[in-house]
């Protein structure tokens, strides 16, 4: 027999700190989900840089350029996450809906493929425009987000009307689209693209400087104030429940903090040094003897996937079509019994879902200055994996942009911490894989709970 103590005043004070924590996170209406990932992500960050800091025989604390948290490193991160954001910001929809598209890195890269061919043959001896014509990005592009376009209305088309699963309809489209990506060229890269269009991509030119992140961040933080002070009076309005002005005052220096926080660090990460003595030459400007720093900024398609993730949001939260979307999700045959036309809703997911993909193409291959026949191969793991961690869940109904978006940045930062440590790509293929069947256990039991 085991005698069992207990303390009243341990117990006491322990209740009291629990009713403490659940007060704030009334008060604030903060998404428990999204706090444990911010933290979830906080954690493998530190981890990965105290253990790149030891391998390298470096103090962590001294922040040694090789190591994983500093200026480089992550405006890296932030631009190799954007591709998977932005379709994972798709993803959700079409996992809401109770669907899958397992179609989206085959679709990315022969819609990548066609673009680079567009640029590089195409409209260049076929249509005559010329290399350096300032129409060749553009055509490019468009040419992309009809085809695009296209795909999602194929596939939907098939999902929707012909009642075929969308598993095996985005299973078919796997292997087809990287089919076609290589038989458009015979399996030749093809390169370089238009100067314009790589800025997509990334890179010293593909950033916006110093002046015009501060900028951005600045508006950005004017945006959340208003956001909170405006929701505030639609509250009042309509007679909802307020959050405490010390919550909303929280709530707000907290983010643009971290707004601000993360332009300090796009603006800390400089262009190299040969970069930088070519651009002072070409414009006559003197380096002074301890070098000239320019700092790179935000990058394009940072901004890119802020965009869409903004948008997407909008889509989802305020419009009737992502009630719709959530309302089918959720229970697909009330949805149809109250007049949804739920399958040009499912088609319509789907064409979008091609759109992003024609984003996450151009910068993927922007960022490669070349397109490829394996560009974006496995991508739709990765997708998929962002989704699902990112709190959409796979019975369907429910998810947020937002979440899916951290869930690319966390996938990313893993595969980004792992190619620096050296661990091989095999090892990576795994830690991906079970990073995923935890994630989608763990949404489990949380459901279970709730």
């Amino acid at each position: 027999m085991t005698d069992t103590t207990s303390n009243p005043q341990a117990d006491t004070a322990r209740a009291s700190e629990l009713g403490v924590l659940a007060r704030f996170l009334k008060a604030t209406e903060i998404d428990t989900r999204m706090l444990g990932m911010v933290g979830a992500l906080l954690i493998i960050w530190i981890g990965l840089h105290v253990i790149s800091s030891l391998r390298l025989g470096v103090n962590p604390l001294d922040f040694d350029s090789r190591t994983f948290l500093t200026p480089r490193n992550l405006w890296n991160l932030s631009v190799q996450t954007s591709a998977v954001a932005i379709m994972a910001s798709g993803m959700v929809l079409v996992i809401v809906m109770r669907n899958i598209d397992l179609s989206v890195g085959s679709a990315e890269g022969v819609i990548g493929m066609i673009m680079g061919f567009a640029q590089v043959h195409f409209l260049v001896r076929f249509v005559g425009l010329g290399l350096g014509n300032p129409w060749i990005w553009v055509l490019a592009l468009l040419i992309g987000l009809a085809l695009g376009l296209l795909i999602g209305a194929f596939q939907g088309f098939i999902i929707a009307y012909l009642e075929v699963p969308a598993f095996i309809v985005t299973l078919g489209g796997l292997l087809i689209w990287r089919g076609a990506a290589w038989w458009v060229t015979s399996g030749q890269t093809v390169a370089p693209l238009d100067a314009t269009f790589q800025l997509m991509g990334g890179g010293p030119a593909g950033s916006i400087g110093a002046t015009w992140s501060w900028v951005v961040g600045i508006v950005a933080c004017l945006a959340v104030v208003f956001a909170l002070s405006n929701g505030r009076v639609q509250r009042k309005r309509f007679r909802f429940p307020l959050r405490p002005i010390w919550a909303e005052t929280l709530l707000g220096a907290v983010t643009c903090a971290v707004i601000m926080g993360a332009v300090w660090l796009a603006n800390s990460y400089p262009w190299p040094v040969g970069i930088v003595n070519r651009y002072a030459a070409a414009n006559n400007i003197t380096v002074p003897e301890g070098g000239l720093f320019i700092a790179h900024g935000i990058a394009i398609p940072v901004l890119m996937a802020i965009a869409v993730g903004l948008i997407m949001t909008f889509v989802s939260n305020r419009t009737r079509f992502g009630r719709y979307v959530f309302a089918i999700g959720g229970n697909p045959e009330a949805a149809n019994l109250a007049g949804i036309n739920t399958r040009w809703i499912t088609m319509k997911v789907f064409m979008i879902m091609g759109v992003l993909a024609t984003i996450a193409a151009a910068i993927s291959s922007a960022r490669q200055n070349s397109s490829t026949n394996v560009l974006g191969t496995l991508d739709e793991l990765l997708v998929i994996a962002a989704a699902v961690i990112g709190g959409t869940s796979l019975a369907g109904g429910s998810g947020t942009i937002i979440g899916a978006m951290l869930g690319a940045l966390l996938m990313q930062s893993l595969q980004s911490g792992m190619v620096l440590l050296g661990v091989d790509s095999p090892l990576q293929s795994i830690v991906v894989g079970a990073v995923l069947v935890i994630a989608v256990w763990l949404d489990t039991m949380y459901r279970k709970r709730v």
